[in-house]
């Protein structure tokens, strides 16, 4: 049985601090999540998301297929960065469905964004902790331009021979467009410093909201990072929609057999570390990311 929703009552209408893919709070990506952003028009979102200063906050309202009583919870989702709207949230979904989960009791959740819809499940552990899993859009991917490729290297400060012949550059999608580049080694990952304005701008240029950048360390086992300079944050310390699109893409080149697991480690190199599961089903095209998420302390309080 769920509790009912009553978005009346003042810890809907305030801004939420959670970490998501960490169950610690130092950990994995913080967002910021609101679960009741009706009234609230693109300004004072935007407003909201610049004052909480994390790489996206998430903005719930009540989906007209929603009731407090149906087995299935329905909202829609808008993401804001700092600085603009993005279509897709990969870790302020996960922080925003265990928000509403924690409230509500777990179950199955759809979310529409701006991408598509995304039906997010939020399972308890035997230790009450909770889960969510989510199911990216339908993902696609295409060739990276010799001259895209170069641009980009030369704004990381990489050199053609620091990638990975085994993954080549691509664009991918899975609810939010990517450019996934695959280092060799993981000391070329971990050293990551490149000129801020200069990569924003070809990112906006590209519709790109990160830079995926990958070290396999084995089978299914990769270290990611993702540079977020148009949303005005340096680096995004785990990114679910940038795990889908790569997930995809790694079954698409046929370096992952399906069904699989994939286990990603983000944030380490921020001191935020967080893990990312990526699961490929055999046979559905969509990928389905999940991770714990926690609420963050109030420095208010």
């Amino acid at each position: 049985m769920t509790t009912p929703l009553d978005t009346e009552t003042p810890d809907f209408a305030k801004p939420l601090r959670y970490t998501a893919f960490s169950a610690d709070p130092a950990g994995g990506n913080p967002a910021g999540v609101v679960l009741a952003a009706d009234g609230l028009d693109d300004a004072a979102m935007l407003a909201i998301a610049a004052e909480l200063g994390y790489s996206e906050t998430a903005f719930l309202t009540r989906s007209d297929a929603g009731d407090d009583t149906a087995a299935v919870r329905a909202f829609e989702v808008r993401y804001f960065s700092p600085l603009a709207e993005v279509s897709f949230c990969g870790h302020a979904t996960v922080a925003a469905a265990i928000a509403v989960a924690e409230r509500i009791g777990p179950g199955e959740l759809v979310f529409t964004t701006r991408a598509g819809i995304v039906p997010v499940d939020v399972a308890a552990a035997a230790d009450g902790s909770l889960r969510a899993t989510l199911t990216s859009v339908e993902p696609h991917h295409r060739e990276v331009s010799a001259a895209d490729l170069a641009r980009a290297l030369d704004l990381l400060g990489w050199a053609a021979g620091d990638l990975d012949p085994a993954i080549p550059p691509s664009y991918a999608y899975a609810g939010a467009h990517h450019l996934i580049l695959a280092a060799g080694t993981r000391a070329r990952l971990a050293e990551l410093r490149y000129d801020f304005d200069g990569l924003a701008e070809f990112m906006r240029a590209r519709d790109l909201t990160t830079l995926q950048l990958v070290w396999r360390e084995s089978a299914h086992t990769f270290h990611v990072r993702d540079p977020f300079p148009i949303g005005g944050v340096v680096e995004d310390p785990a990114t679910g929609a940038a795990a889908a699109a790569l997930g995809h893409y790694l079954r698409a080149l046929d370096l992952i057999r399906t069904p699989a697991t994939l286990t990603l480690h983000q944030g380490d190199d921020l001191g935020r570390p967080g893990v990312l599961t990526v699961d490929l089903v055999a046979d559905d095209p969509r990928v389905r990311v999940s991770g714990v998420a926690v609420p963050i302390p109030d420095p208010l309080d």
